[in-house]
């Protein structure tokens, strides 16, 4: 990698479009691949970006309904109830050598990833921010922080460190982590109860710490003991501390989908904790109740 990428973003929704937008702005050439409709209106438009962190601007960017040509890195970023149809975009001979980066909820994609594209350019990302498409090419980023983990276990070091140090450039907070297990296990830990209980009972973050809190805190120590069993982080007191730092009217992404009657990633999420759990035979019954009635209730599928 040179000093200047050319990144493919697939989905520039609100992490996609932030991040492409901010490395756009940082002068790296930028794809992002969408429907056509979206396409057209990123060519014409480029990417609008409100935000009190980074500033209120709008970047040039190309658009395409599939990428055409080699790229550095490809950042995924659609959720995984679109992944399997929005990979068609990406097309594994065309990509070749470049990273495939997933910014994907759960921790079972690496795997399904790496099936499909070179498992050596496989780099799972994680990252902590709150920014939400309202409109094509128009993203809100509404968090005071965008923090990125970088991981790939067999990805060239060099490799990860280029697009870090793009990251950090264009603006969010970036390192790069040498267990990827831990990296993942680490958001699911904090995920899988906020999403899970605002999605239930349809509250903002600052209902559930209150009205639910045996609830949350039964959830966490679950979460968090599937995770140490994982190989990933444990440590409940932390999820909660979090929590409770956030600001009350704080809403997951799974509970925004649920309010706009999209697909929930419910099994992204809630099934894989559940088949983690019984994997390594950890009881979850708390889990298991609030993906069962998400599932009965809210339109979402959990596998087993």
């Amino acid at each position: 990698m040179t000093n200047e990428l050319t990144v493919a973003v697939l989905g520039p929704g609100g992490v996609g479009g932030l991040l492409a937008a901010l490395l756009s702005r940082s002068g790296h050439r930028v794809i992002c691949l969408s429907g056509e409709q979206t396409a057209k209106t990123l060519r014409t438009g480029g990417i609008q970006v409100r935000s009190a962190r980074f500033g209120d601007f709008t970047a040039r960017v190309e658009a395409d309904t599939e990428l055409r040509e080699p790229v550095d890195a490809c950042l995924v970023t659609v959720k995984d109830t679109a992944l399997d149809a929005a990979l068609a975009r990406v097309p594994a001979p065309v990509l070749g050598d470049g990273l495939l980066v997933p910014f994907l909820n759960g921790v079972e994609h690496p795997a399904a990833l790496r099936a499909r594209y070179r498992p050596d350019r496989v780099a799972p990302a994680v990252i902590r921010v709150e920014s939400t498409r309202v409109a094509p090419g128009v993203v809100e980023h509404g968090s005071p922080f965008a923090e990125i983990d970088l991981a790939g276990t067999d990805v060239p070091r060099p490799r990860l460190d280029a697009l870090a140090e793009a990251f950090a450039t264009a603006g969010p907070a970036t390192r790069v982590l040498a267990d990827e297990t831990a990296a993942l296990w680490a958001k699911m830990s904090f995920l899988a109860p906020f999403a899970l209980l605002t999605t239930r009972y349809g509250l903002p973050l600052g209902d559930v710490r209150t009205r639910h809190r045996d609830e949350l805190t039964a959830l966490a120590e679950e979460t968090a003991a599937i995770s140490d069993a994982c190989g990933g982080p444990a440590d409940p007191a932390q999820a909660l501390a979090r929590y409770d730092a956030f600001p009350a009217a704080t809403k997951s992404s799974m509970q925004r989908d649920a309010e706009a009657g999209r697909p929930l990633e419910l099994d992204a999420i809630g099934g894989a904790l559940l088949r983690a759990a019984e994997r390594h035979g950890v009881a979850a019954p708390v889990a298991a109740r609030v993906v069962r009635e998400l599932s009965d209730g809210a339109g979402g599928t959990a596998r087993r």
